[in-house]
């Protein structure tokens, strides 16, 4: 089994995770990665496994829904010890707040779900009464 790399360039983390170099010149610029510099001016970004993880985690919360603001928060907490209050706290009041979050869109979309519904139900009901009806009175198309 091939041991991972230990550094990354930016088009090596655009192909893994599937992203355009400026995606992840953005999560560089919202401090969510750290690139070391290399190179004439410091022009190369070098990637750490640290960084690749970030990356790997913001991408895992954007799945989620959650901010980028949020997951740059819930991501620094992976950087120290994990079992202190405060810490904890944070996390669960994160996450508190994006299940509430989840759970009033989904209320909206039953909501809007049950209204098409009805709609459909009602479109239904008057096209079996027009079709029931017969063709309208008048001249035929034909002549």
């Amino acid at each position: 089994m091939a041991t991972p790399p230990s550094t990354y360039t930016i088009s090596d983390l655009a192909r893994e995770f599937d992203l355009t170099t400026r995606a992840i010149r953005f999560y560089e610029d919202m401090g969510l990665i750290q690139p070391q510099r290399e190179g004439p001016g410091g022009r190369n970004r070098v990637y750490s496994s640290r960084d690749r993880t970030r990356l790997k985690l913001t991408l895992r919360a954007k799945r989620l829904g959650l901010s980028l603001t949020e997951a740059r928060d819930i991501i620094d907490m992976y950087d120290s010890p994990r079992d202190t209050g405060p810490q904890l706290r944070k996390f669960l009041t994160v996450l508190a707040d994006h299940k509430r979050q989840l759970e009033d869109q989904l209320a909206d979309l039953m909501a809007n779900l049950d209204e098409v519904k009805v709609h459909e139900k009602e479109a239904r009901a008057l096209l079996a009464k027009v079709e029931k009806a017969g063709p309208p009175d008048g001249p035929s198309p034909q002549g």
